[in-house]
């Protein structure tokens, strides 16, 4: 392998990343995933290769890895020793907000990272770790070429009246709108779709990015026409620790009644609600499907419910709708949720095969049934290898 691109997907306390093949024209293949998770408290290196096998796994301490410029060192070092004679044309990284402005990946410069710190507000659990990762290559390898690949990118074919809330519209024009995220998902699922699925490929299709953070977004031919997240990755669908769609004159009654402060609330918001708020137990959907607490059931439930509501909406957006995708960690794996939602989803039309879905193979509906559904796995970081190689030319 001559040269090679660096994907990475910087987390609060992680450190995702792929190393791609980019020596040959073609098709991008990953030979080296893996991630330090952990990061401050208990971290730890882990790493695969291509064909799934173990390369690394591994305990450290704080004082080894407590940073993210700490653990782009150890990821360095051992994708330097792994991969001897390779040399590291680029650095693609998965940045969450891109404003209003930003509707394709960017070559970082410092101005553009002054910009991108203004959104921080936005997405205060993910932008500030996403530029930490940026800073960090900049410091071990100053001029290496790094790409912002953004998670808001998708979404901005969405028109002006999807895009609005109905407050004054000087407030539009300041930036507050309806952002979408998971866009480097929804991007990768659409782009597979006429290989995998070509019979729903142009038409009206539901895309479900059912995961920890969890979205869902409307696509006519390949393009974003609505999404259930808007302004910050709070809204929408409920997810791990986030309640979703709210009220927001329930922020008003923390702040006035409860007497709560804004720093609360966000912790209250991000960090302390939706599955694990719910059910008291965790926010990890693996772990309330084995539990037999009731409060678990009904954190699935409203979760459940929730994915309905909203796929209603979405489906009225379209004006119909041909295809329901779910993917992502929960929307891939999760057997039980796809058949929940496909049961409630049976007046828009479809009509699930149980065993298909058991089995997690592509089309999980019924040959006869009128809207497919399909599970298609995602691929956020093969997204961000082939924006990278692309704008730098490679």
């Amino acid at each position: 392998m001559g040269s090679a691109i660096l994907v990475l997907n910087a987390g609060s306390s992680s450190l995702k990343f792929s190393l791609f093949d980019a020596g040959a024209p073609g098709v991008l293949s990953a030979v080296a995933v893996g991630q330090v998770e952990g990061l401050g408290t208990a971290p730890r290196l882990k790493a695969k290769g291509p064909d799934g096998q173990v390369i690394l796994d591994e305990r450290r301490s704080t004082t080894e890895i407590g940073n993210h410029a700490q653990a782009l060192q150890e990821i360095a070092a051992l994708l330097g020793s792994r991969f001897v004679g390779t040399e590291l044309v680029g650095v693609g990284h998965r940045v969450v907000h891109g404003g209003p402005e930003y509707s394709a990946p960017l070559l970082i410069t410092p101005q553009a990272m002054q910009e991108l710190a203004a959104f921080v507000p936005l997405a205060p659990l993910h932008q500030p770790h996403n530029l930490a990762a940026i800073r960090a290559v900049e410091q071990a390898r100053p001029g290496l070429p790094q790409v912002a690949c953004f998670d808001t990118a998708f979404h901005r074919t969405q028109n002006e009246v999807a895009q609005l809330y109905g407050l004054p519209y000087e407030f539009y024009e300041r930036g507050i709108r309806r952002y979408g995220f998971h866009g480097l998902s929804y991007e990768y699922i659409a782009a597979t779709l006429p290989e995998v699925a070509p019979e729903i490929a142009g038409g009206r299709v539901v895309v479900a990015h059912l995961g920890s953070g969890a979205s869902m977004c409307a696509m006519h031919n390949g393009r974003s026409v609505g999404s259930s997240m808007g302004f910050t990755a709070l809204d929408g669908l409920m997810m791990g620790t986030r309640p979703g769609n709210l009220d927001p004159g329930i922020v008003l009654y923390l702040l006035q009644q409860e007497g709560m402060s804004a720093k609360e609330i966000e912790d209250l918001l991000y960090k302390r609600s939706g599955l694990l708020g719910l059910s008291g137990i965790g926010n990890d959907m693996r772990v309330l499907q084995e539990s037999d607490s009731p409060r678990a059931r009904l954190a699935i439930d409203h979760f459940v419910y929730r994915i309905s509501r909203e796929l209603g909406g979405l489906a009225a957006v379209l004006g119909g709708l041909d295809a329901l995708v779910f993917t992502a960690g929960i929307g891939e794996n999760s057997a039980l949720i796809r058949r929940l939602v496909c049961q409630q989803a049976q007046w828009l039309g479809i009509d699930l095969d149980p065993l298909a879905n058991e089995q997690s193979v592509a089309r999980i509906s019924s040959v006869g049934s009128r809207v497919s559904a399909w599970v298609v796995p995602t691929n956020e970081e093969l997204m961000i290898a082939r924006h990278t190689r692309q704008l730098l030319g490679l």
